[in-house]
């Protein structure tokens, strides 16, 4: 669904389509592939906290290696330990799980690497567009085991949410993800990824009415200070640097 849709939207030219252009959309349509399935099965052998928790070792590993300010790792820091206390841990946790998260966690950081080099390789979310191919056609066997396996009853129901989710949660967020990463740095942009488990905890919470434990609203906190330091604090001293130049 987000391939069909992203290419409708991108039409990419084939004047435009060179190997040189085409290798690092390639590259992320196979790693948008590895990131979901090893995330999905550390979802199910130890819970989405932990599983996103450890998953964001990955771009938080990108923002302190990539980091040349201190103001840029004290916010990875933060960001870190708000991510911790906001998922929790879980005792007993699987081995293979974890591997899975890991696995997961590598392929969020390819991501924010090929992302920025297939945006500037390719114009608009063309780049995006083939990616979101590549990926549907090596995950097409999957649907079409899982297809064969379901009720005739709920298959109109798995196309629909799919339909939902392939738009909703794969082609506008890769998109604007695209178009940022033209924009800011990737060291920057890997922090900001820890806004995901705090937006999940706030819709859990207004949506939801699920409460928020003390250490989980500490989370929250640490997540929006590593966020005000990252952005508010970097925008203003990029700014008197080029005041002063």
């Amino acid at each position: 669904v987000a391939a069909v849709a992203l290419l409708a939207v991108a039409r990419p030219r084939r004047r435009d389509l060179t190997w040189r252009a085409l290798r690092p959309a390639m590259l992320l349509g196979g790693v948008l592939v590895v990131m979901s399935l090893t995330l999905y099965a550390a979802i199910e052998r130890i819970g989405l906290g932990p599983a996103v928790t450890i998953e964001f070792l990955g771009p938080l590993a990108l923002a302190l290696l990539g980091s040349r300010r201190r103001l840029d790792l004290v916010a990875a820091i933060l960001a870190a330990a708000g991510v911790l206390l906001l998922t929790g841990t879980v005792p007993g946790i699987d081995l293979l799980g974890v591997v899975f998260a890991l696995t997961a966690g590598a392929a969020w950081a390819a991501y924010i690497l090929l992302s920025q080099r297939a945006g500037r390789s390719l114009p608009g979310v063309q780049a995006t567009a083939i990616a979101t191919a590549v990926a549907a056609i090596l995950t097409a066997p999957l649907l079409v085991v899982v297809l064969l396996g379901l009720e005739p009853g709920a298959i109109a129901l798995v196309l629909g949410v799919g339909t939902i989710a392939g738009l909703l949660s794969s082609a506008l967020p890769y998109s604007i993800d695209l178009v940022v990463l033209r924009r800011m740095p990737r060291q920057r942009f890997a922090v900001l990824q820890s806004v995901h488990p705090a937006s999940a905890a706030l819709a859990g919470l207004v949506i939801l009415g699920q409460a928020l434990a003390p250490w989980q609203l500490a989370g929250l906190a640490l997540v929006t200070a590593a966020n005000v330091l990252a952005v508010g604090f970097g925008a203003r001293t990029t700014a008197r640097t080029s005041t002063r130049a």
